[in-house]
């Protein structure tokens, strides 16, 4: 007898539903994607137990003709490419053609559909991919599927489903994910009897962020890609557009929950967008904490691939580095506040083998504001006399607002640390250990950015042996490495001499992990990393040991000028750790806590 044998068409489609629907969310999923390709305008979506009992979604889309409805139940049925070339560039969410079909094989499954000008519609009904019955009906226009008893003909595929909460848990997450990504649309979710989410069209997707989130929540995000009263896109590097909001320096949750990322429309898992996200938030977070993240990456079809996942949740870039350098690019300058740089007055500080110049805040004079003070915490070893041009305060909940420094006023100092501080918002918490780690932090940077990285020479050059295409990688990002203060060249077809090394890195390195580290740090900033990214640690154990601590003194005109100085950083908000800086109790906050407000 062969071997070898042809699947029955029945088994080939419950093979294809065991890539395709991993669980009832992925149900929900497919069926949302065929309601959007519709162009559907209201989506509702409802179901029991978890999803195992019965999924329905139903939306007010184009419609089917009769044949079409039987044909979309053939696997790799589809209207939305006929040639090879089409893949190349996909403009819809779906496109195989697997989706009903691999369903309709897991499940007693039925199809309602019209098109908008016919008479009437048509109701199609299967049971594990079996056609029991074809009639015509009468129904409202747009298609409605029902999926009742998933997995009843694979037992043991349903044994693999979590409990019913876990697994509503999913279908809640995929139809918050597609309602974020067209605010548009009109959606409606139920589950069992009890209504989740019922929102109109949105105008925009601020408006739908607070409609599910709620407007406390968006108070802790910045806009992406857009001023904070338009819509325009700001064009990036690489053919890419990123739009969308992030959360505010200090914002950040201890797990990538809250990180959603887009690509023309679809909701992707992205490594690359994510160390992108995180690169751009480098020390404006604590280490551990991740961002929030609404990031809409718009890109030519032809530049993604989205056809490299049974589920499409995943995709490639055709340039990875040109995308993560857009989404870097995009959301550092929405962090960043648009502030006068400080003029720049040295002083001297020792990291282990080489002396370079850091900052402390100069001091001047608040009102009125004509005198210069000089810094006279006595552990400094000079001082420094000079004047900071007033810069403008971000708009940012949680800390201070768009209020002109001038218009701030310190109060006092709470527990030798915590600066008081009245401004037109309310009052300012201003933790001075960490603002002047940060001053000291970027002056620092910013002062050896301007000239070459340091770099020490090794006594006897170490050999590095790598991977096929770790080796590869290095060969093309030589320049990068060299920047950073590591002296490489090729030694042979997979290894490469290192000679020189930053004096910051501990004497008795493991060569091999820093390396390593550090290859996987460029992998994921590209080519604009930082040439003194390998230093920033040390950087701020430095500032960290040379900032005023707690206990000490300060004057008014001292804590005035440090406030200036803090303005005029790029991130003002968090010290080199990630910790914050400064936060802020509102009029409306106050108010509410005195009974003052409801």
């Amino acid at each position: 007898m062969n071997r070898i044998r042809l699947l029955p068409e029945q088994v080939i489609n419950q093979i294809a539903a065991g890539e395709v629907i991993e669980r009832p969310a992925s149900v929900v999923k497919e069926l949302l994607e065929n309601s959007l390709d519709a162009g559907a305008r209201q989506v509702r979506v409802g179901f029991r137990t978890g999803g195992r009992s019965a999924i329905s979604v139903a939306d007010d889309g184009w419609g089917m003709s009769r044949d079409d409805a039987l044909l979309c139940l053939e696997r790799h049925g589809t209207s939305k490419i006929a040639v090879a070339e089409d893949i190349e560039s996909i403009h819809t969410l779906g496109f195989r053609g697997e989706a009903i079909p691999s369903i309709a094989a897991v499940s007693r499954f039925t199809l309602t559909t019209r098109e908008h000008d016919a008479p009437s519609g048509t109701r199609v009904m299967i049971a594990g991919g079996k056609l029991l019955n074809v009639q015509e009906v009468g129904t409202a226009p747009g298609t409605t599927v029902e999926v009742r008893s998933l997995f009843f003909n694979l037992p043991a595929r349903r044994k693999f489903l979590r409990t019913p909460q876990t697994e509503s848990a999913h279908i809640h997450h995929i139809v918050t994910l597609h309602a974020l990504a067209h605010p548009a649309v009109a959606w409606r979710l139920q589950d069992e009897d009890r209504v989740v989410l019922d929102l109109a069209p949105a105008r925009t997707l601020a408006e739908r962020i607070r409609e599910i989130y709620g407007a406390e929540f968006f108070q802790d995000l910045v806009p992406v890609g857009e001023s904070q009263i338009s819509n325009l896109k700001s064009e990036i590097p690489g053919g890419a557009r990123v739009t969308g909001f992030v959360g505010r320096p200090g914002v950040s949750r201890a797990t990538r929950d809250q990180q959603h990322v887009f690509v023309n429309g679809r909701p992707v898992e992205s490594r690359g967008i994510n160390f992108a996200l995180l690169e751009a938030y480098h020390t404006a977070l604590m280490r551990g904490r991740f961002p929030i993240a609404f990031l809409f990456v718009e890109i030519e079809p032809g530049a993604v691939d989205v056809n490299i996942h049974p589920t499409k949740r995943e995709v490639r870039f055709r340039d990875e580095y040109a995308v993560r350098a857009a989404v870097t690019a995009t959301v550092r300058r929405a962090l960043e506040p648009q502030v006068a740089a400080a003029p720049v007055q040295p002083v001297r500080l020792t990291l282990q083998a080489e002396t370079v110049d850091a900052m402390p805040a100069p001091v001047e004079q608040r009102l009125p504001l004509t005198q210069a003070g000089t810094w006279s915490v006595e552990r400094r070893a000079s001082s420094v006399a000079t004047t900071a041009t007033p810069a403008p305060v971000p708009d940012i909940p949680g800390a201070p607002s768009s209020t002109p420094h001038d218009s701030w006023r310190v109060i006092g100092v709470v527990g030798q640390l915590y600066v008081l501080i009245e401004s037109a918002e309310g009052l300012v918490l201003l933790d001075q250990h960490a603002a002047h780690e940060r001053v000291l932090f970027e002056r620092m940077l910013k002062q050896l950015e301007q000239g070459a990285a340091p770099s020490q020479r090794l006594l006897i050059p170490a050999t590095l042996e790598l991977e096929a295409r770790d080796a590869a990688f290095v060969r093309e990002n030589m320049a990068v490495f060299q920047r950073m203060g590591i002296g490489l060249s090729e030694f042979g077809p997979k290894a490469f001499l290192v000679d020189a090394l930053p004096p910051w890195l501990p004497a008795r390195v493991d060569l091999r992990q820093v390396f390593q580290d550090v290859l996987d740090e460029v992998r994921a900033g590209g080519a604009s990393l930082s040439k003194l990214r390998l230093g920033e640690d040390a950087v701020a154990t430095t500032v960290c040991r040379h900032a005023v601590k707690a206990h000490d003194p300060l004057s008014i005109p001292e804590l005035d000028s440090l406030l200036r100085e803090l303005h005029a950083c790029d991130l003002p908000y968090t010290c080199p750790h990630g910790r914050p800086t400064m936060i802020q109790l509102s009029y409306a906050e106050l108010e509410k806590k005195f009974g003052r407000r409801g």
